[in-house]
């Protein structure tokens, strides 16, 4: 029998199945209770490594993340999985793991919700039966909510998947794989807490800022997200943005600074906040303010440059990544999943 653990660090409990039957929460609504990480892991025999997440897109965009992830790669065994939670690159990531020894594995969800391809990524670990009824059907509303759930997977699959959903550009990743459960005897730690929780994050948009702004008497920002499609959840996308703006007011005395989600990926969604981000821009253009516009995103501008076309505005069209705070991030998360994690001086 192969034995699975996964731990939430936020809000959490054990959870233990077999690649035969599924793992199942043990709470009757997929809540969970806090917990002690050390709890959940054979520390005798524990071999760490960490497992990212991350969406994934243009070469550009991969490479912003792999820089923000190289200075850990002398710590630990580390190996990315790009897609939303994709079977075939998660599969290889944590066969790549496994070759190097690990059999305990971090998995840290490099996205800017917690609740992003959550529940799917535990469908593909083993730690729930399936994902009927689960929120991952609001999550991915528009993207694969029609998708079936075979649990076959092998390598050949995973090659198979690999080849006919990659995709180039920054929509790389939107692919329609159906998930599946793999098969592995790793146990997995899972972070739920997404980006922009983070308070590290109101450093880097502080630095964004601040490379671009030449008097905030005379200058408003944009700060622009990608959106999620409930209306729930993107009010709280815009909660945790305004909250890590904040202290963008301590640099000076901007006219405005206004947070949006584009809500990418839903047509009728997009065109309402595409009206209100550009009129915010042109008022500012016909008052003769200078505006910043900063893409609150992993990596990359995504595609406000197509949005924003005709309009004045100042970006370097930097995300997060690279940055340092997003290696502290990275290597924080995992941490705190697992402890035992070792350290260049180690």
């Amino acid at each position: 029998m192969k034995l699975r653990l996964i731990l939430n660090t936020v809000a959490c409990t054990l959870v233990i199945g077999s690649a035969s039957t599924g793992a199942h929460a043990l709470c009757p609504t997929d809540t969970f209770v806090p917990a002690d990480a050390n709890k959940a892991v054979d520390r005798e025999n524990a071999r760490p490594g960490v497992l990212i997440m991350a969406h994934g897109g243009s070469e550009a965009w991969n490479q912003a993340v792999e820089q923000a992830i190289a200075p850990l790669q002398d710590d630990y065994p580390i190996e990315i999985a790009y897609g939303m939670a994709k079977t075939s690159t998660m599969h290889a990531a944590v066969e790549r793991l496994e070759d190097q020894g690990v059999n305990t594995i971090a998995v840290v969800r490099m996205f800017i919700s917690g609740s992003s391809f959550l529940d799917k990524t535990e469908y593909i670990l083993g730690l729930r039966h399936s994902l009927e009824g689960a929120m991952h059907s609001k999550a991915m509303k528009g993207h694969d909510s029609k998708m079936s759930m075979p649990t076959m997977n092998s390598k050949a699959n995973d090659k198979a998947n690999d080849k006919m959903n990659s995709q180039p550009g920054d929509m790389g990743g939107h692919s329609m794989e159906a998930p599946m459960p793999i098969d592995s005897d790793s146990t997995f730690i899972l972070s739920t807490e997404g980006i922009s929780a983070s308070t590290l994050i109101d450093d880097i948009l502080i630095d964004r800022v601040q490379a671009l702004s030449v008097d905030p008497s005379t200058e408003s920002i944009m700060i622009l997200a990608h959106g999620p499609g409930d209306d729930e959840e993107n009010k709280q996308w815009l909660i945790d943005m305004q909250r890590r703006t904040e202290r963008l007011s301590a640099l000076g005395p901007f006219i405005d600074i206004q947070c949006e989600t584009l809500r990418e990926d839903w047509p009728g969604r997009r065109a309402e906040a595409e009206k209100r981000i550009r009129a915010f821009v042109q008022s500012h253009n016909d008052a003769g303010n200078r505006v910043i516009v900063i893409p609150f995103r992993v990596a990359g501008f995504g595609p406000y440059r197509e949005v924003l076309e005709g309009l004045d505005y100042i970006a370097d069209e930097r995300g997060f990544s690279p940055h340092p705070n997003m290696t502290t991030w990275v290597d924080q998360t995992a941490r705190a999943l697992l402890p035992m994690l070792p350290t260049s001086t180690d």
